[in-house]
């Protein structure tokens, strides 16, 4: 069986690993509290077990890394090896919380959070943006929608990463759809992501209809 390894137990991998059993797919979960991951999958069941990140990675085809784009800065530098030939799923925003507690953004406008992830992976690595479009209630109660499922927007310029989020996507009670590739990934991003559920959708879960119709408007500007 195929494995997905999700790094990262918070807002989007919990959700994310759930849905995921829940459409059939086996997990391995690591996070930087091992008991948290292993919490989580004695909680899922024999489709889910718990490692290192390490270990998570060179166990599974597939790699999501729900975590802080810092925080991925700091795995690549150790573990960047071990992506070769692996799909690898970013889901992250140019965000942080300041001294102060308030939400900032990391990069300069106009660069992607995806470009900055997509350039520190080995080039046998098959990137795709995706994961990160939803905020973390609709993500946890927004799958399996009726009587149109809600989508989630893919950015890739990979082949073998489309093939595989597609499968992914649908495995966790979501619609995919590609809104293009690396150069694109920035509108799946908050902030200013005309793609993002938090930015240009203003809130909205969108079917297949009105996501065909948002990727369409963006580009036609």
């Amino acid at each position: 069986m195929l494995t997905t390894a999700i790094i990262g137990v918070g807002n989007i991998g919990s959700p994310l690993a759930r849905h995921l059993v829940g459409g059939g797919e086996s997990v391995v979960l690591a996070a930087k509290d091992e008991s948290r991951a292993q919490a989580l999958a004695d909680e899922l069941g024999p489709q889910a077990r718990a490692a290192s990140v390490a270990d998570a990675i060179a166990g599974a085809d597939t790699v999501v890394f729900a975590v802080w784009l810092d925080t991925i800065k700091e795995l690549m530098a150790k573990d960047a090896h071990l992506l070769e030939k692996k799909v690898v799923v970013d889901p992250s925003n140019p965000l942080r919380f300041d001294e102060s507690g308030q939400m900032i953004r990391t990069l300069p406008e106009g660069q992607s959070s995806g470009s900055v992830v997509a350039s520190l992976l080995p080039a046998g690595a098959h990137y795709v943006k995706a994961f990160g479009t939803l905020v973390a209630d609709a993500l946890a109660n927004g799958a399996n929608r009726e009587p149109r499922r809600a989508v989630l927007f893919y950015a890739t310029d990979d082949n073998a990463a489309a093939t595989t989020i597609e499968r992914l996507i649908r495995a966790a009670g979501f619609e995919p759809l590609k809104a293009g590739g690396l150069a694109d990934a920035g509108r799946l991003e908050v902030p200013g992501g005309d793609l993002h559920q938090g930015g240009g959708l203003n809130g909205q879960l969108v079917d297949l209809d009105q996501a065909r119709g948002a990727v369409a408007a963006e580009v036609s500007a």
